[in-house]
């Protein structure tokens, strides 16, 4: 996958088209991504030990990853990503400015 948990990325499409946040979880076999602050959806819950009130809750939704772009360190626009090896590592270049998106 060419994002990753942490990453600060930006919705390319979709009804939050133009958002941008931070990866908070990645799933990979299912190749989609939970973006903080997008995709937020109503989750209706019963009344529990946890919440005794119950209620509507909001809470993001996985988007498919192909929806999502890194944003370049240097610019803070969205980039394509690609990938060098550097001192026997692979890591993630942004293919704008060729900064690593790894740390």
């Amino acid at each position: 996958m060419h994002v990753k948990k942490g990453d600060k990325v930006m919705v390319i499409s979709g009804k939050d088209k133009g958002k941008q946040g931070v990866v908070l979880a990645s799933y990979p076999k299912k190749d989609r991504v939970l973006v903080e602050g997008v995709n937020v959806v109503k989750k209706h819950s019963k009344p529990s030990q946890a919440n005794p009130q119950g209620g509507i809750l909001s809470q993001e939704a996985p988007i498919h990853v192909s929806n999502v772009m890194p944003l370049d360190p240097k610019s803070g626009e969205p980039t394509r990503v690609g990938y060098k090896v550097v001192d026997g590592k692979k890591v993630r270049v942004a293919k704008k400015s060729g900064e690593t998106l790894d740390k």
